[in-house]
């Protein structure tokens, strides 16, 4: 099927991020949040980014300006009823994500195909809060989207080829790397990454070495852009706390408990960088 139009839902770093590569690629976009204000903060991410392109001579200001103009904005998933493809990237939480499948199962046409940028949720229990669980898909962008090539998309259990095949495309269109992956808690990408950041948060919570002596090892021993526990607080630890939980959760497996340190920091609200304070502290 041809897809023209696309709304995303969430306009936080994911979303905007998401927004960003589809306009860029030559979608027309809706990018949704619950308020006017988060929309209006998720377009003025995508505008100093596209802004960073022109001053790299990446972009004209022409071609900024063209992508700018094909993303609207929406605070209301009524705007879904005449859209091909909806990606939600909302909260990491199960129940928001099965509310909003169900009503954009109401609202959206026949033929939308609805994905969900979950990290770690299973797809086949989103799907099944509607009634086209054949059109529900995963579509895992890595963060930040515009930067990282791949794009982890998982079936559930009655996703239609076609709609497998159509995602993947449209993911080349993206200028990203489709991988195919099963439907799993964590899939790949976060059932290998947080474990390690566990395993990162236990060494510094049994006093094995200092947190920057932590990610040091991390950097220069096993050639890491950043060390797990930097990059634990721009996940944001209450995130990496919901990823593990999850993981423990579905396997049931003990090599999935949250380190205790995790669990405290996220309770003092310490999440990292979007709360200036997580293992380091920032302006």
């Amino acid at each position: 099927m041809e897809v023209k139009k696309l709304m995303i839902i969430g306009a936080g770093q994911m979303g905007s991020g998401i927004a960003q590569v589809c306009a860029q690629a030559g979608y027309e976009v809706l990018l949704n949040d619950l308020k006017d204000e988060l929309v209006r903060r998720g377009l003025g991410v995508i505008e100093k980014n596209l802004s960073r392109q022109v001053q790299k001579e990446r972009l004209t200001d022409g071609e900024k300006a063209e992508i700018l103009q094909r993303i609207s904005k929406s605070t209301n998933l009524q705007d879904a009823q005449d859209v091909d493809l909806v990606i939600e990237a909302a909260v990491e939480n199960m129940d928001v994500k099965c509310k909003i499948f169900s009503h954009l199962d109401r609202i959206a046409p026949a033929h939308t195909i609805l994905a969900t940028n979950t990290s770690s949720l299973p797809i086949t229990e989103i799907a099944a809060a509607t009634n086209r669980p054949e059109k529900v898909i995963g579509m895992h962008f890595m963060n930040p989207v515009p930067v990282m090539k791949l794009v982890e998309i998982i079936r559930g259990l009655a996703t239609a080829d076609e709609v497998y095949q159509t995602i993947e495309e449209i993911t080349h269109t993206l200028s990203k790397v489709p991988v195919e992956v099963n439907d799993f808690p964590g899939f790949v990408a976060n059932r290998v990454l947080m474990p390690m950041i566990n395993e990162a948060i236990y060494t510094l919570y049994e006093g094995v070495a200092t947190k920057e002596a932590i990610d040091e090892v991390m950097k220069l021993g096993m050639n890491h852009p950043m060390g797990p526990l930097t990059l634990a607080d721009f996940i944001g630890l209450d995130t990496c706390l919901y990823i593990m939980e999850t993981l423990h959760d579905g396997f049931g497996d003990d090599k999935y408990r949250p380190c205790p340190l995790l669990r405290k920091y996220v309770k003092a609200g310490w999440l990292g960088k979007k709360t200036g304070r997580g293992f380091y502290t920032y302006d």
